[in-house]
């Protein structure tokens, strides 16, 4: 069995995480950390745990994380990850990152959107989280930025046309929608039950910190530097994406192109699920690691529409980091990841 810490295990996605790792046939869950919660029984903060888990938080130490663990999740705020991941990795212990600290190759844009950064080496070595982009990467790295929720829907979504240079890339809007949970456990008025329920409203215009890691990856498939309108909405459902990504078909292209790119590109992809014009809901991932996409070829505007649904907690975010930690440690990709979605 391969020991595996949660450091900052408190929160939504260190709960997605125990609640998968629960069940996984070859890891067991050695140490939970969580700076405000020390001291506390896991299954007396998350009564959900009770005769599953009988942990305790323990403090953030990366020195015991490292006695006790051979690999370490980070599920901790941007800017908090980057305090220990280099003392986990000085240790050899191997790293699955789920904060923004290591997504971003380029300092200065991390810089830009985030504050300075505190490692700028190991944003060099840092292995981009999204399997279907980097598996062989990710096989042999100590150190895995999982990527964001918002990323891996779009990324997903516009993978097969960049890479076959279908669509222009000068003109790609994405618009999505998130549940609630995206935004953390934290309190803030804008997330009370009054302020979101019965409530539909787009936030973070042109400004979200998930902008630059969506551009770095697209730029990748596309082969030149992408720009693009992407608009988050905060919609009132516990968990789910749902991006509706637009852009313009070059010419001659045409929809047969469109639908043979995206069985080719996901041929092998178990994680992805393609329903072509049957547009995809975001009930039909709830609790799972798919992406499932469908798209539109409109041809009065020559734009595609690609549709992409994720669970934000688990596919866009825990789910992802545990097929990661399965690829680092040779495990199958799936294992721990076979539960059928929820729904209803």
């Amino acid at each position: 069995m391969i020991k595996v810490g949660i450091a900052g295990a408190s929160g939504y996605t260190g709960f997605e995480l125990l609640r998968i790792l629960c069940t996984h046939p070859s890891v067991r869950v050695s140490t939970i950390t969580s700076r405000q919660q020390k001291g506390v029984r896991l299954d007396d903060f998350y009564p959900a745990f009770k005769r599953h888990y009988g942990l305790i938080f323990e403090d953030t130490d990366p020195e015991k994380l490292a006695s006790s663990a051979e690999l370490v999740f980070t599920a901790m705020p941007h800017q908090a990850s980057m305090e220990i991941i280099p003392a986990l990795l000085d240790r050899g212990v191997k790293v699955v990152d789920l904060s923004a600290d290591y997504r971003l190759r380029d300092p200065e844009v991390y810089r830009e959107w985030y504050s300075d950064h505190k490692t700028p080496e190991l944003l060099r070595e840092a292995v981009y989280g999204l399997p279907e982009l980097y598996r062989e990467k990710i096989r042999t790295a100590r150190l895995v930025a999982n990527p964001g929720c918002y990323p891996t829907s779009v990324i997903l979504a516009m993978a097969p046309l960049l890479s076959r240079g279908l669509v222009d890339p000068a003109t790609i809007i994405a618009d999505s929608k998130s549940g609630v949970s995206g935004a953390g456990r934290g309190v803030a008025q804008g997330l009370h039950y009054c302020e979101v329920n019965e409530g539909f409203k787009a936030y973070k215009v042109a400004e979200h910190r998930h902008t630059p890691e969506i551009e770095q990856e697209l730029s990748g498939l596309a082969g030149v530097d992408v720009t693009i309108n992407f608009t988050p909405h905060l919609v009132p459902m516990t968990r789910g994406i749902l991006s509706t990504v637009y852009s313009n078909l070059k010419p001659g292209v045409e929809k047969a192109d469109i639908d043979e790119a995206f069985r080719d590109y996901y041929r092998d992809e178990h994680f992805v699920r393609l329903g072509g014009d049957n547009l995809p809901v975001t009930l039909q991932v709830r609790g799972s690691n798919y992406c499932d996409l469908g798209w539109k070829v409109d041809g009065r505007t020559r734009r595609c529409i690609v549709v992409s649904v994720i669970d934000n907690l688990t596919r866009g975010a825990s789910g992802q980091a545990v097929c990661n930690m399965n690829i680092m440690c040779g495990l199958p990709e799936d294992s721990g990841l076979k539960e059928a979605p929820w729904q209803p």
